[in-house]
């Protein structure tokens, strides 16, 4: 399996009048500009994904819904609310391995440090709780791929990369 980990685009400030909740935050201009110039290099790049899951707040969905409209996706991303901040990686994997048939290439758009916990877990087998440092990263529209034989809720990937969205836009 090839599990690319997304995180969503910019968005709107913590605080911005007008969004009463965290969860409501869209993306700015310049978030959704900047993830339809890093889908160029996606489609150089030649990425294709047999599923796409998304954190169900706003601004993942939205991040989801641009790059499957730039890369001319079929399906609609579906929301995995274990993807949502606060939740333990362990729980996205056990959802994943749930699925029949299981996707060789899946996409899955979420939030920081939710995401580095999770590429943690599966290339360390690090503790997936805490909020101590993973040694992972990810900028907002920024990019990883690992590669795994048997997914399971413990050290079973290699990181073939982790790419910012400044070294996406490089590639265009």
């Amino acid at each position: 399996m090839n599990l690319f980990l997304l995180r969503h685009g910019i968005a709107v400030e913590r605080g911005t009048p007008g969004y009463a909740s965290d969860t409501l935050r869209p993306l700015t201009p310049k978030g959704r500009r900047q993830l339809r110039e890093t889908a160029g290099a996606w489609r150089k790049m030649e990425l294709e994904f047999d599923l796409i899951l998304t954190s169900s707040l706003r601004r993942a969905k939205e991040t989801a819904s641009v790059l499957a409209e730039e890369l001319e996706w079929k399906h609609r991303p579906q929301v995995l609310t274990e993807l949502s901040p606060g939740r333990n990686p362990a729980a996205v994997v056990q959802k994943i391995l749930a699925r029949q048939p299981a996707p060789a290439n899946l996409l899955l758009v979420g939030h920081e440090p939710h995401l580095s916990r999770l590429i943690s877990l599966l290339v360390s087998g690090a503790s997936t709780t805490g909020a101590g440092d993973t040694g992972f990263a990810l900028k907002k529209g920024g990019l990883a791929k690992l590669e795994i034989e048997h997914l399971q809720p413990q050290k079973c990937a290699t990181l073939a990369w982790l790419l910012t969205p400044k070294q996406l836009r490089w590639m265009v």
